[in-house]
């Protein structure tokens, strides 16, 4: 993996971002103008109360959604411009996803759910990579396992392990520690923290755990469906 980016440029734009949505009682707005730039490299923490609109957030930062007003640009590509097939293409060449439940592959073990992103990029190599970065993550003896065989510390390690084997421009992490037990989740976000600082991916984590989110550098809070702080982290 290269080196952290030492330039200030935006990987992640949110230019007036809102998100509504019809109901029975009407339009429901889940976010509201919501605006932000993050710089490559930066490890970003997204908090706020149940409802406040994090996940819908990440899901619009990402491609997977798009906002009802204003862009989300993803280096440097507007994301409401392309199609679903577009935007598709970018999430495959420039994103990586951690979620509380681990999403891996039944039928696979370790070593080839990490390979799996690398092989569906037509990456050379993909079983060298996905092996040295077995060695990253701590999983140097467990990589013949299939997910039934691990543990939840040991599941979240290859999902991990998954996420940063392309090299992504930017990792979305939504609790990824949720259902880990305070030690395990711990240690887990110990290695998120080291891979994001020696490599240019960058990181960012929506999270109920505001002891976590001030290990990131920045913090933004949402509020019904509002940015209602952006603070640096003072360290």
């Amino acid at each position: 993996m290269g080196n952290r980016s030492t330039d200030n440029v935006a990987v992640l734009a949110a230019h007036d971002i809102s998100k509504e949505v019809s109901s029975p009682e009407g339009t429901l707005t889940i976010l509201a103008d919501v605006s932000f730039n993050i710089t490559t490299g930066e490890s970003v923490a997204v908090v706020g109360p149940s409802g406040a609109g994090k996940s819908t957030l990440l899901a619009l930062l990402a491609g997977l959604d798009l906002p009802t007003r204003g862009y989300v640009e993803l280096n440097r590509t507007n994301l409401s411009e392309l199609d679903e097939d577009g935007r598709a293409r970018v999430r495959a060449a420039s994103v990586g996803f951690v979620f509380q439940s681990f999403h891996l592959v039944p039928s696979l073990n370790a070593l080839e759910n990490i390979m799996l992103p690398l092989e569906l990029a037509g990456s050379e190599g993909a079983r060298r990579a996905a092996l040295d970065i077995v060695d990253k993550v701590g999983l140097s003896d467990r990589w013949r396992h299939y997910p039934a065989q691990l543990s939840g510390g040991e599941k979240q390690r290859v999902a991990i392990a998954r996420a940063f084997a392309t090299e992504p421009a930017v990792l979305f992490a939504d609790e990824p520690t949720g259902n880990l037990d305070s030690r395990t989740g711990n240690n887990i976000m110990n290695l998120m923290f080291e891979l994001n600082r020696s490599s240019s991916t960058t990181l960012v984590l929506v999270t109920h755990d505001i002891s976590l989110a001030e290990r990131c550098d920045r913090v933004l809070s949402l509020d019904t469906g509002r940015l209602v702080s952006d603070s640096k982290v003072s360290t």
